[in-house]
Formats: C-alpha cells, structure tokens, sequence
C-alpha cells in the first residue's frame, strides 16, 4: 500500500479535501504513484492526515470520477491502469518509457462526463445537520438499523421521489444501500442470475461489467433516436432489460412515451420479465419540464426503479436507493434478510434532515442554474468555432456529444485536443463489442461541463478550435 504524506494548510482558498486530491493526482501524474499501487484506506488517511473522512471521501470520489483510481469491493482504491501501460509478470504494471509523456501529461482543462461541482457543496449545511445528529447521546444511532435503511429516510426519499419524479411507491419497497453498484449486486443476489441481461448499446460499462461478472448472461440492444429498439430486445432473448429513458447515458436520449409503452409491453407478455430503471441524471433538465420515470406509468410492479444521490449532491455521500416491485420485495425479505444496511445510521440521519428541511431542494436548484449556465456558455462557444460537427444530448445531464463528419477519426481529435492542454472523451469507449466501434460512422466526442467554471469553458473551447481548426483548413 502506497503511503501518502500530504502538508495540508487549512488557510489556503483552496478547502482541503481538494488539496488531497490535487496532491494524489500530481503524484499520479508524476509517476511517482504508478498503477496499480493501492491507496490508503479513507479511515487510515483522515486518521494520519486529522482530518475528517468525509474530507478524504470527497477527494477519493473525485479521482475515481476523473479515472485516476478505481475502487475494488472489499479491498480498496488502487491507481487505474493509464494509456500505455502493460501487465508484467510480477503483476505489477509499469510505464513504458515510450508512453511515459502520455502518463505524465497534464491536463489544464477537462471535459469528464463523470464531474461533479464539489465547490457549491453545503458544507456548512452539512456540518450544522451533523452536529445537531451528534449533539445528544444517542446510543440508538450506534446500533445496527433496519436492513432496508431507516424508516425516516426511505420515506423522505419516497416523497421526494413522487413529487419531483412521479414515482410510486412506499416506504417498505424501498432499499437504501451504499451506491448504485452495491444495490445492483444485492439486486442479483434477490432474482438470481440465471437471466439474460440486455443493456442499451453504447452502454453503461460499469453495469455492464457487474452483470458479466456476477455470471449474468449479458447481451447489448441497439438503439435510435427513441432509445432501446424493442424489436431487437424481443429477439435477443433477454428477460431483463437495463435502460435509461429519461437521460440515457452517454447518448443523452428521452425515450418518448410511446417507446416506454412499448417497452412496458415487452414486459407484460412474459411473468419473467423486468426493467431496471437507472434514473441517471435525471435532475438536470435544462428546458421544458421533468420527463416523469418510467415506474410511474407501470402498472403490474415490472420495473425497478434505481437512483442515487452521487449527482445530486456529491458522489462520496454513497448513498443509493431501489424500489422494488411487490413481488421482488417478497423475494429481497426471503433471501437478504440478514444483510445488514451499508449505510451509517447517522449518515442516514444527516440526508434525512437535508431533505426534509428543503435543504436538498435548495442546495438542486442551486446546482441546476450553476450547470445550466455552463451548459448555455458551452453552446454558445461551440457555436463560434471553425469547425464541423453537430451537437446531441444538450438541454439534460451534465455532458453533450459532438458528432463529426468521416474523414478524421475520434483518436485524432483527441490527440490534437491533447495538444492543447484539453482532455476530451470518446464515445467509442462506451460500446462492448469491438466491430461496433469500427461501424460507426463519424467521430463523436463527449463533453463534460459540471467540474469547469464558465470561464474555463470558454478558454478551453477555445483551445479546442485552435486544435481542430486545423482539420477544417486541410480539407478547403
């Protein structure tokens, strides 16, 4: 394990969980922390650093969203494996000295669809509600909780749920659980995993992953500009389809209502058949109203609905929740019975005041202006570059696609990109099958907008055009 010793000055402007994730980067950046290394654990390195976990917390979640470290179950964070490295035999991986540049390239601009805004964070919000939660002794906080989360919580989130997303649901069909990975593993663990799992294609990779490794049968579904063709599903052969009608990721695709009936009926023809519904980003709609989930219109309990708060607030909160219809709930209550909750009680607490004391409201609306504006301010910057592309996936989320004509390919945009001090992201890494990525035609790029302040955005568009111009120039 890679021991860390990190000077942190509470005076600086910077807080210091961003002091601790800088620090951690630049290390990685450097070499000097290679692949592979394991990170301390979070209770280890707030107890070496005093300071508390929460504040290690936010700095791990930041590099895992940038893909600097990758967390393990049951074992920890450890540095991803970068462009340019290999496996050798000691099983250890080692730089290249040919990809060496790659490794330690910095980026001064980066347009990561996993970002989050950590800066317009509550804090002092959060630390008054901790306070108040720890202010009197009690013991009962301490003590193991209901296995589904407590009681107060699931029904503030129920209702949370109802009226912002058109959910339905209660209390008791509702499971608090440590992030949307841990829930999809107890998921399996509720229906088995003798079924065949369809994902949209491009696809949520780390879903995609969870199945294949919990020996799920996995296959991936075409899509059009209506999300997830039904056709396609029906003859795949897959009982279980894993979508995202209301922001899907990365496409930024509404399924319209007729797909979602359409896809509901799929579900109704077999008593087998189930929907997960990953409701992700959906908080963040830009123009014309929220799009209502697709549980709300189920009416025979076909759909788990699953969510989290990792967007919405901050990603080290860790904190998810699933609905599940009546007859899962039987089965959940049969099997699961005696897996205790992964979530603190007192952390529970804490979400709990946040949102019944209109504290996560706030602290939404806050955050959807802040993203907005950078939204509006990357659109109009890309509209004034000299460069050929079409925009997809704007008025949701917190990223939108860049779609090419043929003739350069996306490895290239992102080299050029490179060149400038600009990370950007492809889309081809987001498809499973290798001859998928090869049919499509024409580069598309995905940016990222929540970790930049507008005044980034526009230097780093900037940069962009510089880098691409070029392309446009060579084909006059």
């Amino acid at each position: 394990m890679y021991e860390l010793t990190i000077s942190l000055d509470p005076r600086a402007k910077s807080p210091l969980y961003e002091q601790i994730y800088d620090y951690i980067k630049q290390e990685i950046q450097s070499g000097r922390i290679r692949s592979g290394d394991r990170l301390p654990s979070t209770r280890a390195l707030c107890r070496h650093l005093d300071v508390s976990r929460s504040t290690v917390e936010l700095a791990y979640e930041q590099l895992l969203s940038e893909g600097y470290v990758e967390a393990v179950p049951y074992r920890g964070y450890f540095v991803a494996q970068l462009e340019g490295l290999c496996h050798l035999d000691s099983g250890r991986s080692e730089i290249l000295h040919e990809h060496r540049k790659i490794s330690e390239k910095k980026y001064e601009y980066d347009f990561t669809p996993n970002g989050v805004d950590l800066k317009s964070f509550p804090y002092n919000t959060w630390r008054r509600l901790s306070r108040e939660c720890l202010s009197d002794d009690r013991a009962e906080l301490f003590r193991l909780g209901n296995p589904q989360g407590e009681y107060g919580l699931r029904n503030a989130i129920c209702s949370y749920l109802h009226q912002a997303r058109g959910v339905k649901c209660r209390p008791d069909q509702l499971i608090v659980g440590a992030g949307s990975d841990y829930l999809l593993m107890l998921l399996i663990m509720i229906i088995g995993n003798r079924h065949k799992v369809a994902l949209e294609n491009p696809t949520y990779r780390q879903a995609y992953r969870l199945f294949e490794n919990l020996s799920c049968e996995v296959c991936t579904v075409d899509m059009d500009k209506k999300g997830m063709m039904v056709d396609q599903l029906t003859s795949s052969g897959a009982d279980i389809a894993f979508v995202m009608p209301s922001h899907q990721y990365p496409l930024g695709i509404v399924m319209p209502i007729r797909r979602r009936m359409e896809l509901l009926n799929w579900a109704y023809e077999k008593e087998n058949r189930y929907i997960i519904e990953d409701d992700y980003d959906s908080e963040f709609r830009y123009k014309g109203k929220p799009i209502p989930a697709l549980q709300g219109y189920d009416s025979i309990g076909k759909v788990i609905y699953k969510g989290t708060f990792s967007k919405s607030i901050a990603p080290a909160i860790r904190l998810g929740y699933m609905v599940l219809p009546d007859p899962l709930l039987e089965e959940y209550r049969r099997k699961c019975f005696y897996l205790s909750s992964t979530v603190s009680r007192v952390d529970q607490l804490i979400l709990r005041k946040f949102i019944e004391e209109g504290f996560f409201e706030r602290h939404l609306n806050k955050t959807r202006a802040l993203y907005k504006g950078r939204h509006d301010m990357l659109l109009s910057c890309l509209k004034e570059m000299d460069a050929e592309f079409s925009v997809s996936g704007e008025n949701a989320g917190v990223h939108l696609l860049l779609h090419f004509n043929e003739g350069i390919s996306e490895k290239e945009l992102i080299r050029q990109a490179e060149e400038e001090g600009v990370k950007v992201y492809g889309l081809s890494e987001y498809f499973v099958e290798e001859d998928r990525r090869k049919k499509e035609k024409g580069a598309v790029i995905l940016l990222g907008y929540a970790n930049m302040g507008e005044d980034k955005i526009r230097e780093a568009v900037h940069r962009l055009e510089k880098a691409w111009g070029q392309n446009r120039k060579q084909k006059d």
